[in-house]
Protein backbone atom coordinates (compact mmCIF):
# COMPACT_ATOMS: atom_id res chain seq x y z
CA UNK A 1 0.00 0.00 0.00
CA UNK A 2 2.55 2.48 0.88
CA UNK A 3 4.60 2.09 -2.35
CA UNK A 4 1.86 2.29 -4.43
CA UNK A 5 0.79 5.52 -2.41
CA UNK A 6 4.86 6.63 -2.91
CA UNK A 7 4.51 6.70 -6.33
CA UNK A 8 1.09 8.42 -6.14
CA UNK A 9 2.43 11.26 -4.16
CA UNK A 10 6.15 10.97 -5.37
CA UNK A 11 7.00 11.71 -1.60
CA UNK A 12 7.58 8.60 0.97
CA UNK A 13 6.09 11.23 4.67
CA UNK A 14 3.29 11.84 3.03
CA UNK A 15 3.07 8.17 1.33
CA UNK A 16 3.26 6.99 4.78
CA UNK A 17 0.46 9.18 6.53
CA UNK A 18 -1.81 8.40 3.77
CA UNK A 19 -1.20 4.47 4.25
CA UNK A 20 -1.97 4.63 8.51
CA UNK A 21 -4.68 7.08 7.30
CA UNK A 22 -6.01 4.32 4.91
CA UNK A 23 -5.66 1.55 7.80
CA UNK A 24 -7.63 3.85 10.14
CA UNK A 25 -10.31 4.51 8.45
CA UNK A 26 -10.67 0.37 7.93
CA UNK A 27 -10.15 0.16 12.06
CA UNK A 28 -12.26 3.27 13.16
CA UNK A 29 -15.39 1.79 10.97
CA UNK A 30 -18.46 1.41 13.12
CA UNK A 31 -19.57 -2.27 11.46
CA UNK A 32 -16.23 -3.72 10.84
CA UNK A 33 -16.27 -5.43 7.71
CA UNK A 34 -14.72 -8.06 6.32
CA UNK A 35 -14.13 -7.09 2.72
CA UNK A 36 -14.11 -9.86 0.11
CA UNK A 37 -11.57 -8.29 -2.04
CA UNK A 38 -9.43 -6.57 0.76
CA UNK A 39 -6.26 -5.12 -1.78
CA UNK A 40 -9.15 -3.64 -3.68
CA UNK A 41 -10.95 -1.98 -1.03
CA UNK A 42 -7.88 -0.43 0.64
CA UNK A 43 -6.89 0.72 -2.61
CA UNK A 44 -10.45 2.48 -2.63
CA UNK A 45 -10.13 4.22 0.58
CA UNK A 46 -6.34 4.98 -0.45
CA UNK A 47 -7.54 6.65 -3.88
CA UNK A 48 -10.54 8.74 -1.86
CA UNK A 49 -7.51 9.95 0.46
CA UNK A 50 -5.01 10.62 -2.62
CA UNK A 51 -7.91 13.04 -4.10
CA UNK A 52 -8.72 14.66 -0.49
CA UNK A 53 -4.91 15.17 -0.55
CA UNK A 54 -4.81 16.60 -3.80
CA UNK A 55 -7.96 19.14 -3.03
CA UNK A 56 -6.28 20.36 0.25
CA UNK A 57 -3.02 20.91 -1.47
CA UNK A 58 -5.14 23.14 -3.92
CA UNK A 59 -6.79 25.21 -1.51
CA UNK A 60 -3.67 25.79 0.49
CA UNK A 61 -2.12 27.43 -2.64
CA UNK A 62 -5.03 28.91 -3.44
CA UNK A 63 -5.04 30.42 -0.42
CA UNK A 64 -1.59 31.62 -0.49
CA UNK A 65 -1.64 33.40 -3.70
CA UNK A 66 -4.75 35.51 -1.90
CA UNK A 67 -2.37 36.15 1.02
CA UNK A 68 0.19 36.96 -1.32
CA UNK A 69 -2.01 39.47 -2.93
CA UNK A 70 -3.00 41.38 0.30
CA UNK A 71 -1.29 44.46 1.39
CA UNK A 72 1.15 44.19 4.17
CA UNK A 73 -0.72 45.62 7.04
CA UNK A 74 -3.47 43.10 6.41
CA UNK A 75 -2.03 40.25 6.22
CA UNK A 76 -3.01 37.88 8.99
CA UNK A 77 -0.80 36.68 11.93
CA UNK A 78 0.64 33.19 11.61
CA UNK A 79 -2.49 31.86 14.14
CA UNK A 80 -5.02 33.79 11.97
CA UNK A 81 -3.86 32.41 9.06
CA UNK A 82 -3.80 28.43 10.23
CA UNK A 83 -7.13 28.74 11.46
CA UNK A 84 -7.92 30.61 8.57
CA UNK A 85 -6.69 27.76 6.59
CA UNK A 86 -8.16 25.07 8.69
CA UNK A 87 -12.01 26.66 8.13
CA UNK A 88 -11.20 26.25 4.35
CA UNK A 89 -10.48 23.06 4.19
CA UNK A 90 -13.21 22.38 6.32
CA UNK A 91 -15.61 24.15 4.13
CA UNK A 92 -14.34 22.21 1.15
CA UNK A 93 -14.91 18.91 2.85
CA UNK A 94 -18.23 19.68 3.50
CA UNK A 95 -18.98 20.71 0.31
CA UNK A 96 -17.77 17.98 -1.53
CA UNK A 97 -19.89 15.93 -3.03
CA UNK A 98 -22.74 18.52 -3.86
CA UNK A 99 -23.19 19.10 -7.55
CA UNK A 100 -20.89 21.21 -9.39
CA UNK A 101 -23.34 23.76 -9.97
CA UNK A 102 -24.40 23.99 -6.82
CA UNK A 103 -20.40 24.41 -5.32
CA UNK A 104 -19.97 26.94 -8.19
CA UNK A 105 -23.15 29.02 -7.38
CA UNK A 106 -22.34 28.93 -3.44
CA UNK A 107 -18.73 30.10 -4.39
CA UNK A 108 -19.97 32.86 -6.99
CA UNK A 109 -22.00 34.20 -4.17
CA UNK A 110 -19.31 34.07 -1.30
CA UNK A 111 -16.32 34.33 -2.66
CA UNK A 112 -16.51 36.27 -5.49
CA UNK A 113 -19.34 38.47 -3.79
CA UNK A 114 -21.53 38.37 -7.17
CA UNK A 115 -25.29 38.90 -6.06
CA UNK A 116 -28.50 36.19 -6.55
CA UNK A 117 -29.51 38.10 -9.66
CA UNK A 118 -25.96 38.16 -10.80
CA UNK A 119 -25.12 34.49 -10.18
CA UNK A 120 -28.70 33.61 -11.78
CA UNK A 121 -27.49 35.98 -15.06
CA UNK A 122 -23.81 34.12 -15.17
CA UNK A 123 -25.35 30.48 -15.47
CA UNK A 124 -28.43 31.08 -16.90
CA UNK A 125 -30.50 29.75 -14.32
CA UNK A 126 -33.37 31.64 -11.99
CA UNK A 127 -33.19 33.39 -9.27
CA UNK A 128 -35.14 30.95 -7.27
CA UNK A 129 -32.66 28.08 -8.64
CA UNK A 130 -29.72 30.49 -7.25
CA UNK A 131 -31.24 30.82 -3.77
CA UNK A 132 -32.00 26.61 -3.11
CA UNK A 133 -28.15 26.11 -4.40
CA UNK A 134 -27.17 28.52 -1.70
CA UNK A 135 -29.04 27.21 1.12
CA UNK A 136 -28.61 23.67 0.16
CA UNK A 137 -24.45 24.62 0.32
CA UNK A 138 -25.18 26.73 3.16
CA UNK A 139 -27.01 23.97 5.02
CA UNK A 140 -24.25 21.19 4.26
CA UNK A 141 -21.22 23.78 5.62
CA UNK A 142 -23.29 24.27 8.96
CA UNK A 143 -24.66 21.26 9.40
CA UNK A 144 -22.79 18.27 8.14
CA UNK A 145 -20.80 16.58 10.43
Amino acid sequence: MQGWLRKKLDNSFDAADLAHDTFMRLLNREEMIAPQEPRAFLTTVAKGLVANFYRRRHVEAAWLEALAALPEPEVPDVEARAILLETLIEIDRRLDGLPVVVRRVFLLSQLDGMTQQQIAAELNISLATVQRHIAKALHRCLFAA
